[in-house]
C-alpha cells in the first residue's frame, strides 16, 4: 500500500506565486511517475504536471513557463512550483503516485487565486 500525502495551497492574489509539495510513503523502493491533476467546480479532472524516476517532466499547455515540477527519489516527494498564477488555476490539486502499475491518490488540496 502507497500513502499520498500533500501540502501546500491556499488563497493567492493573481501574479502571486504557491508551492505544493507531495510525499509518497509505504512498502515502496522507487515509484515510476508521480505528479499532479486538478479539478475545477464543475470541470473534469485535468491532468498538470508529472515527473519520472529518471527526472523527465510533462506539462499541460496552460501551465507551461509558469510551474514547475521537481522530484527528490531519496525521498519520494516531489514538488510544484506555481508562479504568475491566473484565476483558471484555481482548482483542488491532487497528487498521485504510479507504482507497479496502480495510481494512488492524495486528498488533495485547494488552491483558490483571487484578489
Amino acid at each position: 500500500q502507497v500513502q499520498v500525502v500533500e501540502s501546500g495551497g491556499g488563497l493567492v492574489q493573481p501574479g502571486g506565486s504557491l508551492r505544493l509539495s507531495c510525499a509518497a510513503s509505504g512498502s515502496i523502493a522507487s515509484i515510476n511517475y508521480m505528479g499532479w491533476y486538478r479539478q475545477a467546480p464543475e470541470k473534469e479532472r485535468e491532468f498538470v504536471a508529472r515527473v519520472t524516476l529518471s527526472g523527465s517532466t510533462d506539462y499541460v499547455d496552460s501551465v507551461k513557463g509558469r510551474f514547475t515540477i521537481s522530484r527528490d527519489n531519496a525521498k519520494n516527494t516531489i514538488s510544484l512550483q506555481m508562479n504568475s498564477l491566473k484565476p483558471e488555476d484555481t482548482a483542488v490539486y491532487l497528487c498521485y503516485a504510479l507504482y507497479r502499475s496502480n495510481i494512488y491518490w492524495g486528498q488533495g488540496t485547494q488552491v483558490t487565486v483571487s484578489s
